[in-house]
């Protein structure tokens, strides 16, 4: 079980309590819910019970029957007419005893989202009926993250009932490496950018083959184990319709196109409400994300980047080349277009990690804490192109820059210099957040992951800023130590 440790614990400790309780679990598809409720408690205090995609009446019969076979009693279906009658059943199973009732795929008991509110409202009423305390679980889950997240709304049946609710991520870059185990940080900072933090997706690594043989196999191939999850992903989201235009969506941001004009333009849709709909859907799924720049207009126009690697690699480098995929070797098609390419690839990937990697190191390099990580790009009074892979506030009102690298070659000092003269420029353009980040209490954090070169700490010392350097082997570090951090006498 790698990165579910809070959650193990506060389950398990929720059982040991001996109070009945109800309890929320919800995320995307392949993310671990399921392993995670199928091991937290003895397999003998847990009925578990997955609803299918068909009608509330089948779902109820094959619940009565699983009740069934898990408890070994006979029970007539049609002594359980009702839902409500079902609920009941359920929550006088085994009494007095410990037990953890899992109802997966909740969404699926109810066609439709008034219905499912009638489903959770048979289960209010007969939760709230009195009956003696006992040492009992009722979790409800499901991949339908909004359907979820409204059964503990304000308004809804259920509001207020449940006692413990999380929605399960997918894991970070780090978690990501503890399934990817390659000897190589830099492989495994890859297989991040590859297969993404989806424990489904990394479950197919196998860590003793070279990364281009896993990518090749899995994602590239046309039967590959991780390419025919990532295609079907989509469909498998409840309530989507029309899913080749989410496709296209996709690809036009991974072309590049990050503003809702140009995606529009790409995907061969207009700019209305349909498409602004789709982008809201696609950020609520976790595939996309949307950001302005530091210290942006409230009215300032969105730019939209993919939110999942395993999508933005997918969308970039399989879809374009199904043909070549189809007809060559994919080792051949990772050799000849994916490697050239796959550096430049994961640029915005690594700055992904580095946001991530901002939290999980934060305590044990004694760094500030960010109110709002981001990055800025636009134009300097010239019209000059600017782009700042750092620019966050920090919760004492500074402000945090710096750049972030995937480089091969030691990082030159040169960067330093060009970092603070872009500060020194959008300043004199009138840029707010960039007066504060010239100030020399501002800290500057620079990451390269192929290291840095002889001369850039001594120029960072002579900057006048606090400046922290982090390369690949500070990202996937241990426990706490000593931080390497240039400060200016």
């Amino acid at each position: 079980m790698i990165d579910r440790d809070r959650e193990l614990a506060e389950l398990a400790g929720l059982l040991a309590d001996g109070e009945p309780r109800l309890i929320l679990l919800y995320g995307r598809r392949r993310v671990g819910k399921t392993y995670l409720l199928t091991h937290v408690w003895p397999a003998t205090q847990t009925l578990y019970f997955t609803a299918a995609n068909t009608t509330p009446a089948q779902n109820r019969l094959a619940l009565v029957a699983e009740v069934a076979r898990w408890s070994r009693q006979a029970l007539n279906p049609e002594d359980y007419p009702t839902w409500r009658t079902v609920f009941r059943l359920l929550l006088e199973l085994r009494a007095p005893d410990p037990i953890a009732i899992v109802l997966d795929e909740f969404q699926y008991l109810g066609e439709s989202e008034q219905d499912l509110a009638a489903v959770a409202s048979e289960l209010n009423a007969v939760w709230e009926e009195r009956r003696p305390t006992r040492p009992l679980l009722l979790a409800l889950s499901g991949s339908a993250i909004r359907t979820m997240e409204a059964l503990a709304a304000g308004a809804a049946p259920l509001y207020g009932r449940f006692h413990w609710r999380a929605e399960l991520r997918p894991f970070d870059y780090f978690h990501a490496g503890e399934m990817a185990r390659f000897k190589s940080l830099r492989d495994r900072a890859l297989a991040y950018g590859v297969f993404g933090g989806i424990p489904r997706y990394l479950a197919a690594v196998r860590p003793g083959r070279s990364l281009a043989q896993n990518v090749a196999d899995t994602m590239l191939h046309p039967r590959g184990e991780v390419r025919a999850q990532v295609e079907t992903a989509l469909l498998q989201e409840q309530g989507l319709r029309e899913v080749g235009s989410y496709h296209a969506v996709l690809r036009a941001i991974a072309g590049g196109r990050t503003e809702l004009n140009e995606i529009g333009q790409r995907a061969g849709m207009p700019t209305d409400t349909a498409l602004r709909q789709k982008m809201e859907r696609l950020i609520a799924l976790g595939y996309v994300e949307a950001r302005r720049n530091l210290g942006a207009r409230p009215k300032e126009a969105f730019r939209y980047r993919l939110a999942d690697p395993a999508q933005m690699f997918h969308s970039t480098f399989v879809a374009p080349y199904e043909a070549e995929l189809a007809r060559y070797n994919p080792k051949a098609v990772w050799t000849e277009q994916v490697l050239p390419r796959l550096d430049g690839y994961m640029g915005h990937v690594f700055e992904r990690m580095v946001e991530q990697a901002y939290v999980r190191l934060r305590d044990n390099w004694r760094l500030p804490m960010v109110s709002q990580w981001g990055r800025w790009e636009g134009v300097d009074r010239e019209g000059k192109s600017l782009e700042v892979d750092i620019a966050s506030t920090l919760s004492d009102g500074r402000v945090l820059t710096g750049a972030v690298k995937w480089n091969r070659r030691p990082l030159a000092a040169d960067v330093h210099r060009e970092h603070l003269a872009m500060l020194e420029r959008l300043a004199a353009a009138g840029v707010k957040w960039a007066h504060a980040a010239v100030r020399p209490e501002a800290p500057l954090l620079y990451v390269a992951a192929g290291g840095f070169a002889s001369g850039f700490e001594a120029a960072a010392e002579a900057s006048g800023h606090s400046v922290t350097l982090w390369t690949l082997r500070d990202l996937y570090g241990g426990g706490p130590r000593r931080p390497r951090k240039t400060t200016a006498a």
